[in-house]
């Protein structure tokens, strides 16, 4: 359901995963719609910025020094089979990168909380609204929005600076996240950045119990009105 929100910069922060040029560059892990993914991401840092609003940035990086989990896929060459930390793809794209003030955090798993201090950081600077965005939708930004639930923040899930690798993957993706985001909200970039300045939108609200109950034929049209 479409209800009106508007959000205290004050309360809020933002949150980029993996905007990383294997992303772009590895046709192996090719994100669909990359280049509009990093434009609207660029969009959101901007109207952060703008606000004086924090910024993190998180990148998987693979070390299988630092011990990996069960199961992790390794090369013949004993290195990750994805985001090897001597892969220089594992870079952020440039147009979406960290400035020299923004915190950016580097993990081995899917979430961007797991081990690392980010909630940490968010309670010290009494965040209360996480904006997400970033790759790929299913996986790193699936486990990272339910962590951030779990963890008491209410997130914004800016459906259109996501993507993953087709859209059907993307698309039901922020289906299954908008089913269970309670206190939270689904919104595209414009309706993201106007939040980001201090305005009030309509923004897709959970109410209910899974109230998306989705199919093949219906899934799109489902997430075109979230």
């Amino acid at each position: 359901m479409r209800k009106p929100l508007r959000i205290g910069r004050a309360k809020f922060a933002c949150l980029f995963i993996d905007l990383q040029e294997e992303h772009r560059q590895d046709e192996r892990y090719l994100v669909e719609g990359y280049d509009a993914v990093l434009g609207n991401a660029a969009r959101l840092q901007a109207a952060a910025r703008r606000s004086d609003i924090p910024v993190f940035h998180c990148a998987y990086v693979v070390d299988p020094a630092d011990g990996l989990r069960p199961f992790h896929p390794i090369g013949p060459d004993g290195r990750s089979a994805f985001s090897d930390k001597d892969d220089p793809l594992t870079a952020i794209c440039p147009e979406v990168a960290p400035r020299p003030s923004e915190r950016l955090l580097v993990k081995n798993e899917a979430s961007a909380f797991g081990k690392s201090p980010l909630i940490g950081e968010l309670r010290e600077a009494r965040v209360e609204w996480l904006a997400i965005a970033g790759v790929w939708t299913e996986a790193c930004v699936d486990a990272t929005v339910k962590d951030a639930i779990n963890l008491g923040l209410h997130v914004l899930l800016v459906k259109d600076a996501c993507g993953s690798g087709g859209t059907a993957m993307h698309q039901t993706g922020i289906l299954n996240l908008a089913n269970r985001l309670y206190g939270g909200a689904v919104v595209d970039t414009a309706s993201a950045c106007a939040l980001l300045e201090g305005d009030m939108v309509e923004a897709w609200q959970i109410e209910g119990s899974v109230p998306l109950r989705y199919t093949f034929e219906n899934a799109a049209k489902l997430y075109g009105e979230l």
